[in-house]
């Protein structure tokens, strides 16, 4: 793989540009493009993730202070800020969103025996939104509310390597609930949820696909107990109860039996409510699953921190998508070489080792594995460790 190659060129070397051809092709990307097309653009979008850039014109001055250096990075085109610019409004963000997806199917596959800590057979999932909040005035199209402006991004996490299973970039309009619909449960998982997603029509449908969920009830909850188990205290489980709900819509929309499990966080006092419909595991696994939701919480802090999606480097729609996808594809593909490479890094030592050396003239894995904050085990326990 080496061969010469700087290290941005060895990172990119893990992406199906096979794919990636197919999708130009499907959806016209290079139509009329003559001195910039769609993989160029591409591999400028993911040096400025890789690197930090704040600014097309940033983008531009980075890659031009190393003229001679492009074509081995693969860039063929003619990189200016304007062709930049035109690049990122005009074509069309669903190529890099089905690349994106693309990636993420094979890292999925990579990570599919990472420990969960759990033992559970099926796959655990969880599901949240962030809001990436805009102005109105420069982002008119992203409907929030009155005054201000926002894009969300749905994501459903496998907790397995932290890998998205899915994402959708929305305006701050669509509410979390209409993610389920878009979703085809797999028979067997667990969807972990809060609150935000509590629709009993929808938990029914998952619950009739075969799959599980958890997630925490809102107030006031109608319902009455069919029967209780016993539960240890001790750990701060409170009841563990079959309850059937008594209201007449939430009841008309979910016929069957639920599980309630009450727990009171022993470290804050704080008493939550969880909802399930597995009545087999137990209720100090229920509680920890809906415990390690926390990790998509973290997922979205961690990319909002470490790659370039606060800051657009366009204003349009289309532009905003072209940098979200992007973003998500050049994490995929740090997670991809990371795997494939045995680095023994954290996802957060790669990038910053990446982020210094794309003109680098030496092999990936030797670089990833001599060197890096991580190695010595002295990494900063407030940096997220994903994977």
């Amino acid at each position: 793989m080496y061969a010469g190659k700087l290290v941005f060129a060895q990172l990119m070397e893990f992406a199906p540009w096979h794919t990636f051809r197919r999708l130009v092709v499907k959806y016209s990307g290079d139509f009329n493009a003559r001195t910039f097309r769609c993989r160029d653009q591409f591999l400028c979008m993911a040096f400025a993730q890789l690197t930090y850039r704040r600014s097309l014109r940033d983008i531009e001055g980075c890659l031009l202070a190393q003229p001679s250096k492009l074509y081995h990075m693969g860039i063929r085109g003619n990189v200016t800020r304007s062709n930049l610019a035109d690049a990122n409004e005009s074509r069309d963000w669903r190529i890099y969103a089905e690349f994106a997806q693309s990636l993420i199917g094979t890292a999925r596959q990579l990570y599919a025996d990472e420990d969960l800590g759990l033992e559970l057979d099926g796959t655990v999932y969880a599901l949240d939104s962030t809001t990436i909040r805009l102005c109105l005035s420069l982002f008119p199209w992203a409907d929030y509310r009155e005054t201000k402006a926002a894009v969300k991004i749905h994501t459903l996490l496998d907790l397995r390597g932290a890998i998205p299973a899915f994402m959708l970039v929305s305006d701050g309009l669509l509410h979390d609930v209409n993610i389920l619909d878009l979703l085809g449960p797999e028979p067997g998982a667990f969807y972990v949820m809060d609150r935000a997603y509590v629709d009993f029509a929808r938990l029914f449908t998952i619950d009739r696909l075969g799959a599980y969920f958890v997630t925490r009830a809102k107030k006031p909850l109608q319902f009455k107990r069919i029967s209780s188990t016993l539960v240890d205290k001790s750990i701060g489980l409170i009841c563990d109860q079959r309850i059937g709900l008594t209201g007449f819509y939430s009841r008309k929309a979910y016929p069957r039996a639920l599980r309630r499990v009450r727990f009171r966080d022993p470290e804050t006092g704080k008493t939550l409510i969880f909802l399930t419909n597995n009545f087999g595991i137990s209720a100090e696994t229920v509680c920890a699953l809906y415990k390690s939701r926390w990790q998509v919480e973290l997922f979205f802090k961690w990319i909002k921190q470490h790659l370039r999606i606060n800051q657009f480097f366009g204003r349009s729609e289309n532009a905003v998508k072209c940098q979200i996808w992007t973003a998500v594809a050049t994490y995929l593909l740090v997670a991809i070489a990371r795997k494939r490479l045995e680095i023994p890094l954290s996802l957060h030592s790669m990038l910053q080792i990446l982020s210094v050396t794309p003109f680098e003239n030496i092999p990936l894995d030797q670089l990833l594995t001599d060197s890096g904050p991580g190695e010595n085990g002295m990494e900063s326990d407030k940096q997220l460790n994903l994977l």
